[in-house]
């Protein structure tokens, strides 16, 4: 990253760009993106069955592809740990990412592949844009505090070869470090090397880990998942008699994993990290789908990376076209997975603003409505 304000400001926008130009004309972006994900569903063996070389538009791809869930994917993906690649993906997988047992108290287990790993660096874009918009630079002079999970658990054999798995937040944290100027402490490395348990003692392991590598260096960023950020601090507390904002002037927070971040958990963690800004990130193991671009407390999603449908009472119909108030069940389509649906509600914002408010349950508008009185945002960005 260059040294001088302006150059930097300037290498930020060029990255920043292509997201800027989709949430202006995000029809047109969702049309580009349709058809690259088709030529390369074309090459794949479930692509094939589903005729993706011979869509030609949106209405088509519905008709052509069906809605489907994880369980419903999981033979196809089972096709793929058993060696037969072809089934599903159109190159090669490096590596493998597990969620933290969300489904059904099971970890979902989901192949990256290079462009699928390349899409995940959009993590970053959360606090790019704040440093962006708010010439703040100094954030990219301290490091990241890094509470994430092991990017590497263990290895799964596919065919002849041996591929790592791993979860997806510390995966997230290997590449977006790498590829961006964020550095973060303690390594994704170092992390790994305590493994991939996680239980409590697990945890007092990691956050120790990271007090001492962290406690005499200028943490200018927080970033992951945010109920981990919360136990840090109060870890921080019991043991050590400090808290986060004793040790640093933290400037911003991206965090996600979690609804309500900027409502419900925003008193906590100010109260732990002291007055940083909060950007909050919606991402999960099959992808990063959208992060927070201003003060308004909602993400925008990446429309120049994924392809997004939604499922509402009316129909399936797109995200961009969902009316302020509407609720619907997300439906992604990413390099691995076409019209996966991921199982979390949507609520639309006034463009090109969205909250998800939590998994697909009759109840998630009722707790999120009880949830946005008892903090008396109501509704509010």
């Amino acid at each position: 990253m260059p040294v001088d304000p302006a150059a930097i400001a300037q290498a930020l926008e060029a990255q920043l760009a292509p997201w800027h130009k989709a949430i202006a004309d995000p029809a047109s972006a969702q049309d580009v993106i349709l058809d690259r994900l088709l030529k390369d569903y074309a090459k794949t063996r479930y692509g094939v069955s589903h005729g993706a070389a011979h869509v030609s538009s949106i209405d088509n791809y519905r008709r052509a592809f069906p809605v489907q869930t994880y369980e419903e994917m999981k033979p196809t993906i089972d096709q793929v740990l058993r060696g037969d690649l072809e089934s599903l993906l159109w190159e090669p997988p490096v590596g493998w990412a597990i969620t933290r047992g969300s489904t059904k108290g099971e970890s979902k287990f989901l192949p990256m592949t290079p462009t699928d790993l390349q899409m995940r660096v959009s993590a970053g874009r959360a606090v790019m844009q704040f440093v962006a918009s708010t010439h703040q630079f100094g954030v990219f002079q301290g490091v990241n505090l890094n509470l994430n999970f092991p990017s590497v658990v263990g290895t799964v054999t596919l065919g002849d070869r041996k591929v790592e798995y791993g979860y997806s937040s510390g995966i997230y944290t290997k590449h977006v470090s790498t590829r961006t100027p964020v550095r973060s402490l303690p390594t994704q490395e170092e992390i790994d090397t305590l493994g991939g348990g996680k239980t409590v003692h697990d945890w007092h392991r990691r956050f120790e880990l990271a007090y001492e590598r962290c406690k005499d260096q200028n943490v200018t960023l927080v970033g992951g998942v945010c109920s981990t950020a919360l136990q840090f601090g109060r870890y921080l507390r019991r043991t050590h008699g400090i808290y986060p904002k004793d040790l640093w002037k933290t400037q911003v927070m991206t965090l996600g994993s979690q609804p309500g971040i900027n409502t419900n958990y925003r008193p906590s963690l100010i109260a732990l990290y002291g007055p940083a800004a909060i950007r909050e990130i919606y991402g999960a193991t099959e992808g990063m789908f959208g992060q927070q671009r201003d003060e308004k407390r909602a993400w925008v999603p990446n429309y120049d990376l994924f392809f997004f449908e939604v499922a509402t009472r009316r129909g399936v119909k797109m995200l961009h076209e969902m009316r302020p108030g509407e609720l619907g069940s997300l439906v992604v389509s990413t390099p691995v997975l076409p019209r996966y649906r991921i199982g979390d509600v949507i609520l639309a914002l006034t463009p090109p603003y969205f909250r998800c408010i939590g998994r697909d349950h009759w109840w998630t508008p009722l707790r999120y409505a009880w949830q946005e009185l008892v903090s008396l945002n109501l509704g509010q960005l």
